[in-house]
């Protein structure tokens, strides 16, 4: 039975024995048909060609990731794919800076909350995912609008005298992912703050820090797991969204989740797409591989 379930290992972790696999293997199952599959399809696609009919020739050919990065009259590095990529790396860390900047405080008030109080603390912020993702980005329409609630309410407190442009700017793209992706850094973030030991920050204090000392050798290293992964959560799915960047910035400088979207869908490039997409999968992977990295090398 020991064997089944696994036994320790000479370092003193327990392998999971054949009962363990098992009862992993409805997730390994559903990794590998939505995860691993598709990725190993969009990575054939990459390599392949387009005829003239917008079907796939199936050719082996890097000219789609060349495409991406060089220009294909110059050979010159930098292309309108390539901008098109660093505007969407800028747009989501803007967006992951600012969730960081506003949701920390937040989930350290809720974590430091009364035990009484913290459910329906987490029930407000998590009253954003009881509409739809459209619903609420349309009601964000509406409220940037020339015409909308906000230019009305400033021009009735005279703060304005004409409305302005909110809408379909960069500010209304970062707003709307910054609403979108807020509660994703704020929960992480609040599992650390509950799990951190007062004691150690009372400790910093006997000892002679003062509150930015002790917030920057204490609390954050201890919340670090918390940071590392709500960054995650955010940065990630931020530089491929498309729908936030297509409603509320009008397709005038999109990201790279649009021209992936109209590779598949009006295009009809699908290689080019899945070298795009591929090309997100690398980016991804670097990021999660450097937070791992920095979170290591923090000493615990």
């Amino acid at each position: 039975m020991q064997a089944a379930l696994g036994a320790p290992d000479p370092s003193g972790t327990r392998r999971p024995g054949l009962f363990g696999w098992l009862l992993m293997t409805p997730m390994l199952l559903w990794l590998f048909a939505f995860v691993v599959a598709p990725t190993l399809i969009l990575l054939v696609y990459s390599f392949c060609e387009r005829d003239d009919l917008g079907q796939v020739v199936y050719s082996f050919t890097w000219d789609n990731y060349r495409r991406i990065f060089f220009d294909s009259d110059t050979g010159e590095f930098g292309t309108t794919y390539f901008t098109v990529f660093v505007r969407s790396v800028i747009y989501a860390g803007l967006t992951t800076v600012i969730c960081l900047v506003v949701g920390y405080p937040v989930a350290w008030s809720i974590g430091r909350a009364p035990e009484s109080r913290r459910n329906l603390l987490l029930t407000l912020v998590m009253i954003p995912f009881w509409t739809s993702f459209l619903i609420r980005t349309y009601a964000w329409i509406t409220i940037l609008s020339t015409n909308g609630l906000l230019n009305s309410f400033l021009q009735y407190t005279k703060l304005i005298e004409e409305p302005f442009d909110m809408l379909y700017t960069p500010g209304a793209v970062v707003l709307g992912l910054v609403y979108s992706y807020l509660p994703f850094l704020i929960l992480p973030v609040y599992g650390s703050v509950e799990k951190l030991d007062n004691s150690l920050v009372e400790a910093a204090f006997d000892l002679g820090a003062g509150p930015v000392r002790a917030f920057q050798k204490v609390i954050i290293p201890l919340t670090q797991p918390g940071i590392v992964a709500g960054v995650l959560l955010v940065f990630i799915p931020a530089i491929g969204m498309f729908a936030i960047s297509q409603l509320m910035g009008g397709g005038t400088d999109p990201t790279i989740g649009e021209v992936i979207q109209n590779q598949f869908m009006q295009a009809r490039d699908w290689p080019f797409g899945a070298a795009l997409g591929m090309t997100l999968v690398v980016m991804f992977a670097g990021a999660f591989w450097f937070t791992s990295r920095r979170q290591a090398a923090v000493p615990g």
